[in-house]
């Protein structure tokens, strides 16, 4: 089950310096939402990639109650039965979190300052490149887009509730990476929308649409 971001999809388009790039860069820079219809349609052509017959997880996607109709109408077509997680964290553990991650602009490698320091501080362990701090971690852009976190996103939520969407909630503040799959792997096997044994973190689950 791919696993598809609309933030890792525009920053490539970003590195690649096409039309979707330009449009969105100075967007993402400034921590603003990138337009409604730039994302709807990455994300319709996306999801009718062959990888995504047995579903897919959407990450970062949908940010607004316009892209949560769009998204709910893109997936009739195939018969998915869509699940919404929604990770309950407080914000100044976010804004810590996400401005100490650094980036090795060579390999790609993502480090955290706190849970995932570099052996040599400001150095990437790979390949010895300078990490850097990517535009969108900055505090200032951070929290920005909780500022359009709660304008526009937190309506998403009862949205999906009132349309009948299994909705599932998790306290993500305290929890580790592996008690927080186990409770999304323990909901989502009682609702039937996946089986198996919980997996190691990394490795795609796999389950019914």
């Amino acid at each position: 089950m791919p696993h598809i971001s609309t933030g890792d999809m525009l920053r490539t388009h970003i590195a690649a310096g096409d039309d979707i790039g330009k449009r969105a860069e100075s967007l993402i820079k400034a921590g603003r939402l990138v337009p409604d219809e730039l994302v709807n349609e990455l994300v319709k052509q996306r999801i009718g990639a062959p990888d995504t017959v047995s579903g897919m997880i959407l990450d970062g996607y949908p940010r607004t109650l316009n892209q949560a109709g769009v998204l709910l109408k893109m997936l009739e077509p195939y018969g998915f039965r869509p699940a919404v997680i929604h990770l309950v964290v407080d914000y100044e553990k976010i804004v810590a979190r996400l401005s100490g991650r650094r980036l090795c602009p060579v390999c790609g490698t993502l480090y955290s300052l706190t849970t995932n320091p570099p052996k040599v501080a400001g150095t990437c362990d790979l390949d010895g490149a300078k990490l850097v701090t990517r535009e969108d971690d900055r505090e200032v852009v951070i929290r920005e887009r909780l500022r359009e976190y709660d304008s526009q996103t937190l309506p998403i939520l009862s949205f999906f509730r009132e349309a009948g969407v299994r909705m599932i909630d998790v306290g993500a503040a305290d929890e580790t990476p592996e008690q927080i799959v186990t409770k999304l792997w323990r909901e989502l096997t009682e609702a039937g929308l996946i089986t198996g044994a919980v997996p190691e973190l990394g490795v795609a689950p796999s389950g019914p649409k």
